[in-house]
């Protein structure tokens, strides 16, 4: 519950509030204090809230759930709340929303193409690596050395693109990329990174008005006031790809990609989602890569996931506090 946040946040308590929905709390007891996180955020939610909230769900446990018993007691007797399911922990490998997310998901140990996405401080958009991580001729690793062990590397999309590429100039991480002769993707921000400057005049995201780039695409970027809002089917490298755009900065020579034979960027987010995208890249760096049915497979996972999590929940006390 953060306090310093409600009057902004869309996602959760604006949503109950204005409508005036049942609230269930979910509490992450893997990184511990679990009992005076729920006391606590039920101690700071305002009354309305109170009186909606129809119980808690302990997600991610490990281990023997029986030596949970005596905290369920603990919460519905001395907390006065119900405990409406012991989640096990279990890797979903999708709905990637931030840093953290990263750190909770699991690949095949041995994979055809081992792929390094660099680990911006400032990174965004981490769903776009979903259909790699699922993939299981691939091997991901968010990465912020050592670039000559991947057949390929990713430069992610960022929230302060000029102060991420300031920061691979502070780690080696820029001059590593310059000696690096094997395959190199830019996704949005990391597609700016890869041209020869980046302006940013109006200081829109940095109080730096140029910076070198990589050097690859010859070409500048420049931030506008006006932020690029798009989404749709678009075409690339010889592809119809479903995609879309969310950026400030520009290119007059490149507005959609640059493609060369060892550096390809785009401004296009999602492009891994498009199956033929994947086997565009990856058979040029192994020609026995078979790929996969991306939104097949996302289906069946979650199908899965939500069958098993299904028997750990008490969903006739949900449905019964629903309806």
């Amino acid at each position: 519950m953060e306090l310093n946040l409600l009057q902004k946040d869309l996602s959760n308590t604006y949503i109950a509030d204005h409508f005036d929905t049942k609230i269930i709390l979910v509490a992450d007891i893997e990184k511990g204090g679990v009992f005076a996180s729920i006391y606590g955020t039920i101690a700071l939610m305002k009354e309305k809230f109170k009186k909606n909230l129809i119980g808690v769900v302990i997600n991610k446990f490990r281990g023997d759930r029986s030596l949970f018993d005596d905290g369920v007691r603990i919460i519905e007797e001395d907390f006065g709340i119900k405990v409406l399911g012991v989640l096990p922990y279990k890797s979903l490998n999708l709905g990637f929303e931030d840093s953290q997310s990263l750190q909770h998901y699991k690949q095949q140990k041995e994979a055809k193409i081992h792929v390094g996405v660099i680990a911006f401080p400032h990174m965004s958009n981490f769903n776009d690596f979903e259909p790699l991580i699922l993939d299981d001729e691939v091997r991901v690793e968010f990465i912020t050395g050592n670039v000559h062990a991947y057949d390929v590397v990713i430069l992610p999309g960022s929230k302060r693109v000029v102060e991420d590429l300031l920061w691979m100039r502070g780690n080696g991480l820029f001059d590593a990329l310059q000696t690096y002769t094997k395959e190199v993707l830019g996704i949005c921000g990391g597609y700016e990174m890869m041209f020869q400057k980046i302006h940013d005049d109006l200081a829109v995201e940095s109080d730096k008005r140029a910076v070198l780039g990589l050097g690859w695409i010859d070409d500048i970027v420049s931030f506008g006031h006006e932020k690029v809002l798009k989404k749709g089917v678009y075409e690339v490298a010889g592809l119809s790809l479903q995609g879309y755009e969310i950026h400030f900065a520009r290119s007059e020579k490149y507005p959609l990609y640059f493609q060369s034979p060892k550096r390809f960027g785009t401004f296009l987010h999602g492009i891994f989602d498009n199956d033929s995208f994947r086997n565009f890249l990856f058979q040029k760096i192994d020609k026995s890569y078979q790929g996969y049915n991306f939104f097949q497979k996302r289906e069946e996972v979650i199908e899965s996931y939500v069958t098993e999590m299904g028997r750990y929940l008490d969903m006739d006390e949900v449905l019964s506090c629903i309806w």
